[in-house]
């Protein structure tokens, strides 16, 4: 993918202001997704402004050289339902958040200090081209299934409704039509930009995709609301209504978000070891588990930028940017951070690479918490239309890990194996759970059991890589002797 814009380049200050706003409503719904999933009272717009103090957190450990987005992690969605009961059902959950992510922040720590003093060699040795590409196209693939079940209805649950077992395929009602209809559109109005746009259409494509997609839902929703068919509501406004009941006002315009930290220290009077010790159990092992995908993340966003980020700034950079930038962010928010798929996706679609685009997008998040109506907007904007940008979005994430191993010999059973393995135990969603006593479990997800065998495949085969090798360079000699 050619960059219009450079990792260090300036765009005028409007193109700054789009590709900011382009950025954030790639990342948008996932980010606010996590706080709406975990319940409990959770704000969206203290998780918004989290990411956007986590990422520039972020920005300052990697010297502004690495145009990523830090957003809400759902690989802790089950570590942070347990931190609002711990072992000892104490209501003291928020508590719990910002020391759960307080400790698999300092697991990234600890990793960035073994980076910096024994290097990356290991890694790449460990983890090389044929065991991350595949890994980071299981990344992609792996969210595949949440945006066509949003293009379909919503959040998946509308689409489970219509899911018929039998035949193995989404029999599709009124409703379920009509959102299909909205997601494809966006997609489409995405894809034309992006390949036929001239000079900012085709940098902004996603902007252009959400704005078209919405206001075909809302005409959709209009008409629905006028005849009483309920089937015709694609868009909520309940978001709007909450705004309207309390009259116009300060508050109607600018509220002050709900952060974690002034909920967390209300009660502490019930916080012992043991609940201390069970919020380790259920933090610690998702950090490592994230920490792969870390890896993921940077070697895809290190090709689409062409300079790799673990030698410049250094993997230990990234790691610090990150696990500190989740502490931080889940002491605003309560959800720790990880860089987005959704954010590498849009540098790579957009070819805007610019680092000042991503530090503009952390501004404006920061910002948009406070405003009640925009986020009112962006809660707003229907899970179909965000369904069908993801679908451009996810894919490319997928297909960039599959270009990391264009130059490697597939004709070769030992890198095919490796592959098919990762493939395979990935799409097949092996995700696996350790019991760990007192009823809970650590979840181990797809990506990370995948990513963990294709490990052990090419260790077990790269003995016999090395003897062919040998055997090669035998030859060559004995042909030049």
């Amino acid at each position: 993918m050619k960059l219009i814009y450079g990792v260090k380049d300036k765009p005028k200050a409007g193109q700054i202001i789009l590709f900011a706003l382009q950025q954030l409503l790639a990342i948008m719904a996932a980010t606010i997704a996590v706080p709406m999933i975990v319940g409990n009272g959770m704000s969206t717009s203290a998780a918004l402004f989290g990411a956007g103090v986590g990422t520039l957190v972020y920005l300052l450990f990697t010297k502004f050289r690495s145009p990523v987005f830090l957003g809400s992690s759902f690989a802790f969605l089950g570590s942070m339902g347990a931190a609002f009961t711990g072992a000892l059902s104490v209501s003291v959950g928020y508590f719990g958040l910002i020391i759960g992510a307080l400790m698999a922040g300092l697991v990234y720590v600890i990793i960035a200090i073994v980076v910096k003093f024994a290097g990356t060699k290991w890694i790449n040795k460990l983890m090389p081209a044929v065991v991350i590409g595949p890994t980071v196209a299981i990344i992609g693939l792996s969210l595949a299934g949440g945006a066509i079940k949003d293009v379909l209805g919503g959040n998946g649950t509308y689409a489970d409704k219509i899911y018929n077992p039998d035949l193995q395929a989404f029999v599709l009602d009124t409703h379920a039509l009509l959102c299909m209809i909205c997601g494809i559109i966006t997609l489409i109005v995405t894809v034309i930009c992006s390949v036929y746009g001239k000079k900012m259409l085709k940098m902004i494509p996603f902007i252009i995709g959400i704005l078209s997609g919405y206001v075909v839902a809302m005409i959709i929703t209009l008409i629905g609301i006028k005849t009483g068919n309920e089937a015709l509501s694609i868009i909520s406004f309940d978001s709007f209504k909450a705004l309207a009941a309390d009259g116009v006002t300060v508050k109607t315009f600018i509220s002050l978000p709900q952060f974690s930290f002034i909920e967390a220290f209300k009660d502490l009077s019930k916080v012992d070891g043991t609940y201390i010790a069970s919020i380790a159990v259920g933090y610690v092992p998702v950090a490592f588990v994230v920490f792969a995908e870390h890896l993921a993340d940077h070697k895809n966003i290190s090709s689409i930028i062409e300079h790799d980020l673990l030698e410049d700034p250094g993997l230990h950079r990234t790691l610090l940017g990150d696990g500190i930038g989740s502490m931080a962010g889940a002491f605003f928010g309560g959800c720790p951070n990880t860089t987005y798929g959704e954010s590498i996706g849009c540098v790579a679609i957009s070819g805007n690479a610019s680092v000042i685009t991503i530090f503009f997008t952390a501004l404006f998040a920061i910002c948009i918490s406070f405003l009640s109506p925009f986020v009112a907007f962006l809660s707003s904007i229907p899970s179909c239309v965000m369904g069908g940008v993801c679908i451009a979005l996810y894919g490319f994430i997928a297909v960039s890990g599959l270009k990391m191993v264009q130059k490697t010999d597939l004709g070769d059973n030992r890198n095919l194996f490796v592959v098919s393995v990762i493939l395979i135990a990935g799409v097949g969603g092996m995700a696996l759970g350790i019991s760990i006593g007192n009823d809970r479990t650590i979840k181990l997800t797809s990506i990370a059991v995948a990513l963990i065998l294709g490990i052990i495949t090419n260790l077990i085969l790269s003995g016999k890589k090395k003897e062919a090798v040998q055997v090669a360079e035998k030859e060559n000699n004995e042909e030049e002797k």
